[in-house]
């Protein structure tokens, strides 16, 4: 169930360790944005093509579904520590690379992709990091911190762009880049102690692993690509608000709607923590509460009402994506933690992607406004017959360990979606939390992230 937590939107920053690592990531985060600024400015300059502009912005999303999908293991068989530094090196290189004045077009290309491919691993060893670090009370107002952190410094980093991109020039805006990913590396290298590859510690080894999907994860899965369709205002903002004859200067208010509703549904997490087992109607009357705006579209055209049924959404899909990493960090070995956190943050990145380009698709024919109601619609029908379907399992008994031994010579787990091999849900699985031991505690209940 949900409870009042203690812990303020920023307590968790007061675990050094998490602090290093959430300021390593706004810091990513930042020159991220900045780069993709240069980048379009840079292409544009050289081509004057919208088309190669427009596909060398979306060298800076695309990879990350592959790199989700094949490198997310990585966090798993490597010590996350030094997988984290490797990708921010590996990144400050290629960005440093892609600074050079005059670099040919398909190079550059090629630089974006590999370094955007390259975050995965970072991604995946930071989710699977952060159990270990917070307390029970911490987790989910870390993982709320998080939240509203990128969504402030990605609106930063495109406004900050164009300025710097007037005074440094396009590569030198893409030398900043590289410095940022030098400088989240050392915070890493100071600020996160060194654990052990997380899979050497798996006391079940290979034999405790099976093939084929746990139940309990396809849940979480399905609602966490769906998240996707409540980002599909944002991608219409321009056509909607010449639709409602708004005009070109409320697209900045429609545009900032969902992201400050982020903001206040992070909040909102932060003070409510959700305790295992996780009872289906907390994860679903938040999504019911995002989709019913977006069906609110279809017949409000005020400007001000529009703004606030937007946020309203941004408020509740935010609430329930935070709600959904502790369901799978509570369920998922500390052995395959990494991999699964990792293909989850994939599932929502590539569920926003597909949502605003359909979104786009619709819209040519039933208008902005048809198009986000739509979204809606389909956002609740889903999330109903998926949690009609979710049967949470309340009468197991609780495990105080991590990992199970095996059941079987026959019993091997998918690296994508695997739990303990006996099924338990754990209520406490394990983090060597801040200050203390190795010991199993729970983690009450996206990103929204780069994700949003």
């Amino acid at each position: 169930m949900a409870v009042m937590g203690k812990a303020g939107v920023f307590d968790s920053l007061r675990v050094g360790e998490f602090r290093a690592l959430w300021a390593a990531e706004a810091i990513s985060v930042l020159g991220d944005q900045l780069a993709r600024v240069a980048l379009s400015v840079l292409v544009y300059e050289r081509t004057a093509s919208a088309v190669l502009t427009a596909l060398t912005y979306a060298l800076t999303f695309v990879p990350t579904v592959l790199g989700g999908v094949l490198l997310s293991g990585f966090a798993d068989r490597f010590p996350r520590r030094a997988v984290m530094i490797v990708s921010d090196v590996l990144r400050a290189l290629l960005a440093a690379a892609m600074a050079i004045p005059g670099v040919p077009l398909p190079v550059l290309w090629g630089l974006i992709a590999v370094l955007t491919a390259s975050a995965a691993p970072f991604k995946a060893a930071q989710l699977a990091l952060i159990p270990t670090m917070l307390s029970a009370d911490l987790y989910q107002a870390g993982l709320a911190a998080r939240q509203m952190s990128v969504q402030v410094v990605q609106v930063a980093g495109f406004g900050a762009g164009g300025v710097l991109v007037a005074l440094l020039g396009p590569s030198g805006v893409l030398a900043v880049n590289a410095v940022t990913f030098t400088l989240s590396a050392l915070l890493i290298v100071i600020g996160v102690r060194s654990r052990p590859a997380a899979r050497s510690q798996d006391a079940g080894g290979q034999p405790g692993r099976t093939r084929g999907l746990d139940p309990r994860l396809i849940m979480p899965f399905v609602l966490g690509g769906l998240v996707g369709l409540f980002v599909v205002p944002e991608g219409l903002a321009a056509p909607y608000s010449e639709t409602i004859g708004a005009g070109a200067a409320a697209v900045g208010l429609l545009m900032a709607a969902d992201p400050v509703g982020s903001v206040i549904g992070a909040w909102w997490a932060a003070r409510t923590r959700t305790e295992a087992p996780v009872r289906r109607e907390r994860i679903l009357w938040p999504v019911v509460l995002a989709a019913v705006p977006l069906l609110a579209c279809a017949v409000v055209s005020n400007l001000a009402a529009v703004v606030l049924l937007w946020a309203i959404s941004g408020v509740f899909s935010t609430l329930y994506l935070i709600r959904l990493q502790p369901m799978i960090v509570a369920v998922v070995p500390d052995a395959r933690r990494g991999a699964v956190l990792g293909r989850f943050s994939t599932c929502v990145y590539a569920g926003q992607g597909v949502a605003i380009l359909l979104g786009g698709v619709l819209a040519e024919r039933t208008g902005p406004p048809g198009a986000v109601a739509a979204a809606g619609s389909l956002a609740l029908v889903v999330a109903v017959g998926a949690v009609a379907w979710w049967r949470p399992e309340r009468s197991r008994r609780a495990r105080t360990g991590e990992n199970a031994p095996a059941t079987g010579h026959g019993d091997r787990r998918s690296d994508l979606l695997v739990t303990h091999s006996n099924g338990l849900l754990p209520e406490r699985p394990s983090a060597g939390g801040a200050g203390g031991p190795e010991a199993a505690r729970s983690r009450p209940g996206d990103l929204r992230q780069e994700q949003k």
